[in-house]
């Protein structure tokens, strides 16, 4: 992706492009460069058009392809969630395509940005590559989150420490334009030359310094009963910041983990960061709970995190509040 976008430049701009896969963005990344660069500010009005997939049929995205720009050397179609183009399963319709893309209209640039993923063997997608740029977004696996992230910061000239990283991972998750909006915040409240670490992030981001589930789950590593019912007690205080499913989700993920650290014969903190596809930095709090918890410990606690989820949902809750759900958890994972 970085690739595609060094190479989009004023005057390299290619007539096509064929962006889909499930990561938004990178495709909104490409989006965003090639319309800052194609059509100048004062032409957008009559040469840059933004469409969406569910308001057009093939025949009005030929027409809008095939028209040429107004007083001006080129024109710039962008189309949105196009896989809701009206017939654009049906064969007939992808020959149409296949044959706009091998002779392209030179003075139109033509995006079409899928939320979905595409087989690129197909030869109406592949007639894409041939005279433009086809590209699939894949998502990061969670080992290549901190490069990113770190990249990014760079991008915009600041440091962050490792330990903000993991902060955001676990709080967000594998979601890059939330984790690049919490970032680009931040960033607007560091001072020149300063870097981000866990606190910063922890005050921007809106996450309790003592009490959030990241801190909950490093007592449950340790096995620290009285930390980890503090912390509980403040989330039943507390519901609305501290809604039981996001929890629930990530400790599930945090033990089910655990569960492949004890099946794995290489117990280095580099196997295991090559095992859970993490980053090293976070591979020993997995190799501290498999020291702390059984095998036979770990299924009993997958188990309860079943039987909790079910309960938040509404499943046999009886007059069991989110915090007495919690309690009731963090008591079976505790003994």
């Amino acid at each position: 992706m970085a690739e595609i976008l060094k190479s989009i430049k004023k005057d390299t701009l290619k007539p096509l492009y064929f962006l889909h896969g499930e990561e938004p963005f990178h495709i909104e990344q490409i989006i965003d460069k090639i319309q800052q660069l194609a059509i100048p500010a004062h032409e957008k009005g009559f040469n840059e058009f933004v469409l969406f997939g569910k308001d057009l049929n093939m025949g009005a995205l030929l027409n809008y392809a095939r028209r040429f720009p107004m007083m001006a050397d080129r024109q710039l179609i962008i189309v949105k969630d196009a896989q809701h183009i009206q017939g654009i399963d049906q064969k007939e319709n992808q020959k149409l395509m296949e044959d706009y893309a091998l002779q392209p209209l030179a003075s139109t640039i033509l995006v079409l940005a899928f939320s979905n993923a595409h087989d690129e063997r197909k030869t109406w997608v592949k007639a894409f590559g041939k005279n433009g740029v086809l590209h699939n977004s894949k998502k990061l696996y969670d080992n290549q989150l901190p490069e990113f992230l770190a990249d990014y910061c760079h991008s915009k000239g600041v440091k962050i420490s490792m330990k903000a990283i993991q902060l955001l991972i676990e709080y967000i998750g594998n979601d890059l334009k939330r984790l690049t909006s919490e970032i680009d915040k931040v960033v607007l409240n560091v001072k020149l030359g300063e870097g981000i670490d866990a606190d910063t992030i922890q005050k921007y981001v809106g996450i309790s310094k003592e009490y959030n589930v990241f801190e909950l789950q490093k007592a449950l590593i340790q096995r620290d009963v009285v930390r980890a019912n503090q912390i509980i007690i403040y989330f039943g205080n507390n519901p609305k910041d501290n809604p039981i499913q996001p929890i629930l989700i990530i400790l599930y993920n945090f033990f089910s983990k655990v569960l492949l650290v004890h099946a794995s014969n290489d117990k280095s903190e580099s196997g295991i960061a090559s095992l859970l596809k993490v980053n090293s930095f976070f591979a020993k709090d997995y190799l501290n709970a498999a020291r702390n918890y059984s095998l036979h410990k770990l299924t009993a606690v997958i188990h309860s995190l079943k039987i909790a989820d079910l309960k938040s949902k509404g499943v046999e809750t009886g007059e069991e509040s989110e915090g007495d759900i919690l309690q009731t958890l963090v008591f079976e994972i505790l003994h």
